[in-house]
């Protein structure tokens, strides 16, 4: 180890300089622009940024209007079928239940389905947490060293895929739309994937590598409060099972507020339906399995358009119109400050 005397400048040396080299970058001297705030230019970057917040504001107000949707709250037209998921024993029971309404008004173009919950809060930190992204990629990975507790293995040891408490509670209701035409009873055609963003889809969620699915995930189980395991998710469709199942990935991507709305499916324009959905009586027959009553939440399925700025909700639009308001009313505020200054001769001096 060398002696800490050695660093010590003998005398006769010079010391070491610390400052930094003469150079344009290190000493600050770069050229630079800066701008002579004139009371005609920092007015006009009050009333154009006001102008422009107000435009854009306006404009997502309108588009927002502009899109057509209709909400049904279910929770208490269920309600036989909402007592009975109240005991937990009676998980294995199916429960249907059906919820009758009417378009006045045909709805044109793309027609989105949703499911909406009240009062659920997927915001706290150890239910966001509560996953394996190691396990949703198709590795095998010791899932009781991951945050997923106490939703990892049962008490005999095996594990559940997938572990934690996002998937653990998972929305499961089955929502089918029929349309009642005269007489004749007619099943809407609904699009269970491509809902899902494509990073997901693709990137996010992979099934573990096997010649099929259920040996994959053999030695696994389903996580407690799942019907069926998760290779067995999309029964008709082998391609949406597993991992990368579009009603489970859109659940896995949690909301940061108590009242949410998921993509559940998207209406296939063909036969009667190639222009949307027209005007006429429906039915909408719900398997009512996710129980909201202990938590006093609600449940809705929502039918509803998109437009180029997105869904139904203006808050963009009232961000915009509050934020030009105030800066116009900066600018006039300063305007008559200066005026009136102006008026007195009063001037700033150094």
């Amino acid at each position: 180890m060398k002696d800490k005397t050695s660093f010590i400048p003998q005398e006769g040396e010079a010391r070491p300089s610390r400052c930094p080299d003469n150079s344009a970058f290190k000493q600050q001297k770069l050229p630079a622009w800066k701008p002579q705030l004139t009371i005609e230019t920092v007015l006009c970057s009050f009333f154009l940024t006001g102008a422009f917040c107000l435009s854009v504001g306006v404009c997502l107000i309108l588009s927002a209007n502009s899109v057509r949707e209709i909400q049904i709250d279910y929770s208490d037209k269920c309600s036989d079928c909402s007592k009975l998921r109240e005991n937990s024993s009676n998980w294995n029971k199916e429960c249907h239940c059906s919820v009758n309404f009417t378009l006045k008004e045909g709805i044109l173009g793309d027609v989105f389905m949703y499911y909406g919950l009240q009062n659920f809060y997927q915001n706290h930190r150890r239910y966001v947490i509560s996953r394996s992204d190691a396990q949703l990629l198709g590795r095998n990975v010791n899932i009781q060293k991951s945050y997923c507790t106490p939703f990892t293995t049962y008490r005999n040891g095996t594990p559940m895929a997938p572990c934690g408490a996002i998937a653990n509670s998972m929305f499961n209701d089955t929502i089918d739309l029929f349309y009642n035409l005269n007489s004749s009873v007619i099943q809407v055609p609904l699009l269970k994937t491509g809902n899902s963003w494509w990073t997901d889809k693709n990137v996010k969620f992979r099934n573990p590598k096997s010649y099929n699915l259920s040996s994959a995930f053999a030695g696994t189980a389903r996580p407690p409060y799942w019907q069926k395991p998760v290779y067995l998710l999309d029964e008709e469709d082998e391609r949406n099972n597993g991992y990368v199942n579009d009603d489970f990935i859109i659940w896995m991507r949690v909301s940061a507020f108590p009242t949410f709305r998921n993509l559940y499916r998207r209406v296939s324009r063909i036969r009667q339906f190639a222009d949307g959905l027209p005007a006429g009586n429906y039915t909408f027959h719900i398997s009512y399995n996710f129980p909201v009553t202990k938590f006093k939440g609600r449940k809705h399925v929502i039918l509803s358009t998109v437009v180029w700025s997105g869904g139904s909700n203006p808050f963009l639009g009232i961000a915009y119109v509050v934020s030009g308001t105030a800066a116009t009313l900066a600018g006039f505020v300063i305007t008559a400050i200066h005026l009136k200054l102006r008026k007195k001769k009063t001037y700033f001096q150094k």
